[in-house]
């Protein structure tokens, strides 16, 4: 496990690198027909079949797989589809030594487009898609060059900077904290983005940043809050998958202890308002949206009506509300939202460009 400590050294003009053209507004792609509640389902069954390999992290991990696997699922049933060979399906990755049998699996089942979830699946999807040239495969959160391959990324820098605004100006105690996963750029685009939210919403704040090394491992994510909370911080936002579990544990049994106790998450992919539900209490201040579910969508869509994007790579961001944040359901007051969505208009209209990398 690595420690750092940031405090006034970030500056919100850190260079952003380039970023990738992003996808079209919500009105005039296939975004809206993710968003499930408008579009009507068919009576009968597309001809299509898609499946998805999950990372270690699980398909249940109330996270990112759980986000996609639920996309996978709308998709179904708007298309009549049956889980199941023929329909829409997944196969769960218990270790990275899972992922090449899983994909190889699902596209020996005949499934028409095949998903890995996750960066770590970088490697094997770039492998089988060359073994595989006839497959229609996509990569959520990396870039594989082959014409068999979508690859599709996310802002998530541009959610974590609004989250770090939050947590910047909620701050009783002046300090808060980042729980990661692993040290991978997706990862690291979460922390450099909250870096400069706070930088930019009170440089006096202090982040206190800790990776855990697994997104898979909440008892990591527990004694990693603990020892934020014991600390000073007040809010942590994590970015850590079924690692994130156990910072909601930790901050929901300090709650359960003490009524009073000023413990706040912040979740990440999914709205995480229910991971935080502690009687008549509730420690979720917000979340993160990363909409892989929209993307998983998408994807599906595309290859349903011809026009599997092989070869390109996507990228969603506030713009076209593929990055967000949760509704705090009143947490959050409304003063402190409006300077959030100030900050929001500013990065969407391109005034404030919000850095990837912490360097």
């Amino acid at each position: 496990m690595t420690k750092r400590k940031f405090g006034l050294g970030l500056s919100l003009m850190l260079a952003a690198g380039t970023m990738l053209a992003a996808c079209g507004s919500d009105e005039d792609t296939s975004t809206d027909s993710s968003t499930g509640g408008e579009g009507e389902g068919t009576e009968e069954s597309s001809d299509i079949a898609v499946a998805m390999v999950t990372d270690v992290g699980g398909v249940d991990d109330k996270s990112f797989n759980q986000s996609a696997w639920e996309g996978l699922q709308k998709f179904g049933e708007d298309n009549g589809l049956e889980k199941g060979d023929g329909g829409f399906d997944y196969l769960q990755s218990q270790s990275d030594a899972d992922y090449n049998t899983n994909l190889n699996n699902l596209i020996r089942r005949d499934f028409d487009v095949v998903f890995g979830i996750g960066f770590l699946m970088e490697g094997a999807v770039a492998e089988i898609a060359e073994q595989q040239p006839d497959a229609q495969i996509a990569i959520i959160d990396a870039v594989v060059e082959a014409d068999n391959v979508a690859s599709v990324l996310f802002k998530e820098q541009e959610g974590a900077f609004l989250a770090g605004v939050a947590a910047a100006l909620m701050s009783e105690t002046g300090k808060v904290g980042f729980v990661g996963g692993m040290e991978i750029p997706v990862i690291e685009r979460f922390e450099a983005g909250f870096l400069a939210g706070v930088e930019a919403a009170n440089p006096d704040v202090e982040v206190d940043v800790q990776y855990t090394g697994a997104f898979d491992k909440a008892e990591l994510g527990k004694t990693t809050a603990n020892r934020m909370y014991q600390g000073g911080a007040d809010i942590i936002f994590h970015a850590a998958g079924g690692t994130g579990n156990g910072v909601f544990t930790e901050a929901k049994e300090r709650k359960e202890a003490d009524a009073d106790a000023n413990v706040w998450v912040i979740g990440v992919d999914s709205d995480q308002y229910d991971e935080g539900q502690v009687g008549d209490a509730n420690i979720t201040l917000t979340s993160v949206l990363k909409r892989v579910d929209n993307a998983v969508y998408n994807i599906s869509e595309q290859a349903m009506n011809g026009e599997f994007p092989g070869g390109e790579t996507v990228v969603y961001g506030l713009a076209d509300d593929g990055i967000g944040l949760a509704d705090s359901r009143g947490a959050i007051p409304e003063d402190i939202m409006s300077q959030i969505e100030e900050f929001k208009q500013q990065i969407v209209d391109g005034d404030v460009t919000v850095p990837e990398t912490v360097e």
